[in-house]
């Protein structure tokens, strides 16, 4: 079997298990994936913690099958799936053999965030094609000079900041090294960076437009996720634990390479020649991909150094999506493996381990677990009887839910009527919201826990109200999962206040 096909077997039904376990065994999705679904209900330009494209493609998969919650996982794996195939085109590109690139792939996928957080869709895993797109697709413009290839970039770059911000620090070294090169430097007399920028900004405009009218909303939220320093000695801790934290998640990809190393191997790894067989990989090669492998690592360790701010770990989902490829360009791999067969069960080893804790997790978790789970939270429960118990003492459908985001966001996923999330029941937080709309609809205030004072985000707008129902939720039909107390009270159409009490 040629390594083209079986690099194509791998991917598919990798990508298959880990689409399909979840889809059939997750009683209900996790955080980011539930708060995005109801983002997309709004198919805004934009919302109060991310910019719009993770929550548009979960609205959109919800419309592609019949209103069910399960799109989002495989939304997951075609991501992977577009990344590995942009992976496995640049590793060709920059000199790898196919069987290096087969290997690059398998390296890349046992990386800790290519498993375990995947079948929770969010603009961390958005991001794996965006940036290895973008790589492939310079890299293509640098080579041949294509204005297609310009203009693909400008537009996967614009694709890329409606996911998220973070995608500003590929195109930045994008940018950075077509200025420190002279080779990539001539590129800019001509037509083509300059006419991907202006495809880039045109595309993405709409939504600095909507930032603007928003006072920076998603930007304000984006800034206060990356805690500042409180002492001098964290602007040595903070970017030391993201390095260490980034190396732990290659502990996949250590082991494959060990497996296939076997003692021998790795006893002589370093007094070995590292240059590939094959086809050779040129020194402007070998500058593109150390330059993209290690310089967004770089620069935000230097960012946090400078600053002391701590970075989330998970902010490093798309920084490594050329860890296999530089492994086995600088390990000579596989040539110097003593077995490819203890690799490639080692990397199965690892899949199956990862596959069988998200298997576990959703069937065995409540066994054991003795607090509240996102996956075991009964959001279809709980969205049917609020829904029910407002149409009982309303005679009309459910338009508007607002309070504790996860469980409002619960029932706008859940609920036949799936209507809006009033976020915090704050306009400034919730711009798609209508108040005049909300004042003839009225809105349904639901939050969690067994107190029935509703919580401060709310009492600022209702000052004194209380619960005028709670009813308890068993999390799950076996096991130890405590059950869940949901308080709701009904805000009347005419009753909703629309600016906080003084």
């Amino acid at each position: 079997m040629t390594a083209q096909r079986t690099a194509t077997y791998y991917v598919l039904g990798l990508g298959l298990l880990w689409a399909l376990i979840p889809t059939l065994t997750f009683p209900n999705p996790p955080l980011d994936v539930v708060e995005g679904f109801a983002w997309g209900r709004e198919m805004a330009l934009g919302y109060t913690k991310h910019p719009p494209m993770q929550a548009w493609l979960l609205e959109a998969s919800f419309l592609l099958t019949g209103g069910h919650d399960f799109g989002a996982y495989w939304l997951s794996q075609i991501s992977l799936t577009i990344g590995y195939a942009c992976i496995w085109s640049l590793g060709r590109r920059l000199g790898l053999s196919p069987w290096q690139a087969f290997w690059s792939l398998v390296l890349t996928s046992v990386n800790f965030y290519f498993t375990l957080p995947a079948p929770e869709f969010n603009p961390n895993i958005l991001q794996i094609p965006v940036w290895s797109g973008m790589m492939l697709l310079f890299h293509r413009a640098l080579d041949k000079g294509r204005m297609t290839d310009w203009v693909l970039l400008g537009l996967v770059a614009a694709f890329g900041l409606y996911t998220k911000y973070f995608v500003a620090l590929i195109i930045g070294c994008i940018g950075l090294y077509a200025l420190a090169f002279p080779s990539a430097r001539r590129v800019l007399a001509t037509p083509g960076p300059w006419l991907a920028a202006a495809v880039c900004l045109l595309v993405f405009a709409p939504h600095l437009y909507w930032l603007a009218k928003t006072d920076f909303l998603t930007l304000d939220y984006a800034a206060s996720r990356s805690r500042g320093a409180a002492t001098v000695l964290d602007h040595l801790t903070n970017p030391a634990n993201f390095l260490f934290a980034q190396i732990a998640n290659h502990a996949g990809l250590f082991i494959v390479v060990a497996a296939g190393l076997g003692l021998g191997g790795l006893r002589h790894l370093f007094g070995q020649g590292t240059s590939p067989s094959g086809p050779r990989a040129t020194s402007a090669d070998d500058r593109f991909l150390l330059w993209f492998g290690f310089l967004p690592l770089a620069i935000v360790l230097l960012a946090s150094a400078v600053t002391g701010n701590e970075f989330k770990q998970m902010w490093g989902t798309p920084m490594f999506v050329l860890s296999g490829t530089i492994a086995v360009r600088y390990l000579k791999l596989p040539e110097r493996w003593n077995s490819c067969r203890n690799a490639a069960i080692a990397a199965g080893a690892i899949q199956a381990i990862f596959l069988s804790v998200i298997l576990g997790q959703a069937l065995l978790e409540p066994m054991w677990k003795t607090k509240h789970t996102r996956l075991h939270y009964p959001g279809s429960d709980i969205a049917a009887h609020l829904a029910g118990i407002w149409k009982a003492e309303t005679g009309s459908s459910l338009s508007y839910v607002a309070g504790d985001m996860w469980p409002a966001a619960n029932v706008t996923l859940h609920a036949e009527e799936r209507p809006h999330m009033f976020y915090e029941h704050d306009p400034e937080l919730s711009p798609w919201i209508d108040l005049k709309d909300v004042q003839r609809s009225g809105v349904l205030l639901v939050w969690q826990g067994a107190g029935q004072d509703i919580p401060a985000a709310l009492s600022r707008w209702y000052p004194g109200l209380t619960a005028e129902g709670s009813r308890t939720f068993e999390a799950f039909s076996y096991g130890t999962i405590p059950p869940i107390t949901i308080n709701w009270a009904i805000i009347p159409a005419g009753a909703v206040a629309e600016s906080p009490a003084k």
